[in-house]
């Protein structure tokens, strides 16, 4: 196991974008928070620093929380390669889907209370009666049971799940009742994600949010965005004048490197050509293969400057997820089947994580070039991708599914796919935006206004501050 380092982030900075209101409510609730919390620790146990959603948050909101004057820290679990494949078949199967089809039986429990077991060690000598530990997700939610036995309050925040139970998400869900059952409190991105046998009085809503300071979200003017992408060797843009400096959550500046091997499959984009994006995990829930596939399909209905960028992490550095480098590798084999009209317009993009700043201000740039953004999960718990380009003024197209619908008022703020499996209707849809750019504008105008009122992070730490209270009898 070992610490996450955060730097303070002062909630000022957040409060300039709010309302009077707004902002008075923030302040109020960090001063509820620092007077309840002093002298105790609020602990956030995950499975991995970088990668994924779960990381970006915790980022983003325990730099805020060390701002307000609480003080948190951010552990991440030691696993071997057996933990994470069971963990990962937990993930699949929370969704309804059977991933590897591995059992989830007696000897994957023992596999999971062992690895747990062996990190709950450390943790005895660090978290003290009366502090709050947070476990995120299937991974850490075996700690719970030795934690309170320490005398901590303990909190299992589930980051993942499906709207309607399946033989498949009550397997999972009877892999983890004991261990959440343990818990003081849970919480979910949305109701209809708790299983049916948790107390609801122990359940808690708190959807993400989004930090618009962050690297990945910052404002970037077009001139650095055509910087940045041509020289990451992204897309074929003439010289320009932006800066490649980008400002890391730490206070250190980083600068874009030049790369030569960020394509899994084709080429630089066009500097003409109009993108549409989709920035995710390579993971089978996300279906890069069925946006490939759709986008081929319909490519005659589509504009002839249209191209398809795949974006995802390079596969080694998400620790948790064993199935991204087979995911990677079975979407580069659909490329290389595609007819060369096909091949030149789709460009399949691994990211590298051995620097996350620079590794976010790569998908700031690339959501900010995108015409339209698509998130075509089957499932989805909430969709941070979704919000980030939503922020960006970006218009969406997205599956109906999850988190999503949540996030999206069909035609008002993005375009919603009811069927994630309507790969014509997905087509439809996107040629819909890049035929009117009224209608592209109009949507990622009102896109932008829905982040600000209901995503952003004083919505987020003040659910916090409510429930630790309630935890503390407060």
């Amino acid at each position: 196991m070992h610490e996450v380092h955060i730097d303070p982030t002062s909630l000022e900075r957040l409060a300039r974008l709010l309302d009077p209101e707004r902002a008075e409510r923030l302040e109020g609730s960090a001063a509820i928070a620092r007077r309840i919390l002093d002298g105790r620790v609020v602990w956030n146990v995950s499975a991995t620093a970088s990668g994924g959603g779960v990381a970006e948050m915790l980022t983003t909101l325990l730099a805020y929380t060390r701002g307000a004057g609480v003080e948190t820290r951010w552990l991440v679990l030691d696993g071997n390669p057996g933990f994470f494949r069971i963990t990962k078949r937990l993930h699949n199967v929370l969704h309804g889907l059977p991933g590897d089809g591995g059992p989830l039986g007696d000897a994957e429990r023992a596999e999971y209370e062992s690895v747990l077991a062996d990190n709950l060690q450390p943790l005895r000598s660090l978290v003290r009666a009366g502090d709050i530990v947070l476990l995120h997700d299937p991974q850490a939610a075996g700690l719970a049971a030795g934690l309170r036995a320490l005398g901590a309050h303990v909190v299992w925040r589930c980051h993942i799940g499906r709207d309607t139970p399946t033989e498949l998400t009550d397997l999972g869900w009877s892999f983890l009742e004991p261990y959440v059952d343990a818990a003081q409190a849970t919480i979910f991105s949305r109701e209809a994600y708790a299983p049916p046998w948790l107390d609801r009085r122990r359940a808690r809503i708190i959807p993400p949010s989004l930090d618009p300071f962050s690297t990945k979200n910052v404002d970037l003017p077009p001139a650095d965005v055509d910087a940045v992408l041509r020289h990451a060797g992204l897309v074929s843009r003439p010289a320009a004048r932006g800066s490649l400096a980008f400002d890391r959550r730490d206070g250190t500046t980083g600068t874009v490197r030049a790369h030569r091997h960020l394509f899994a499959a084709g080429d630089q984009v066009p500097a003409d050509a109009r993108v549409v994006l989709q920035v995710s995990r390579w993971d089978r829930l996300k279906d890069m293969a069925g946006v490939m596939t759709a986008f081929a399909a319909g490519l005659p209905g589509l504009p002839s400057d249209a191209h398809l960028m795949l974006v995802g992490p390079e596969a080694s550095g998400v620790s948790d997820d064993p199935e991204g480098a087979e995911v990677l590798a079975e979407c580069v084999a659909l490329w290389t089947k595609q007819p060369l009209d096909v091949r030149e317009r789709v460009h399949l993009v691994v990211l590298p994580m051995d620097d996350v700043g620079e590794n976010a201000h790569l998908v700031n740039a690339l959501q900010r070039h995108a015409s339209v953004v698509v998130q075509k999960s089957l499932v989805e718990g909430f969709g941070l991708t979704v919000t980030e380009a939503m922020w960006k003024n970006r218009p969406v197209v997205a599956s109906a599914v999850g988190g999503i619908r949540d996030q999206i008022a069909d035609g008002e703020d993005g375009l919603l796919l009811a069927d994630p499996g309507d790969l014509g209707g997905f087509v439809h849809l996107i040629a819909t935006v890049l035929d009117d750019d009224h209608l592209a504008q109009r949507l990622g105008e009102a896109a932008g206004r829905t982040v600000r009122d209901r995503y952003l992070g004083d919505r987020n730490l003040i659910q916090y501050v409510d429930l630790f209270s309630e935890l503390l009898g407060e």
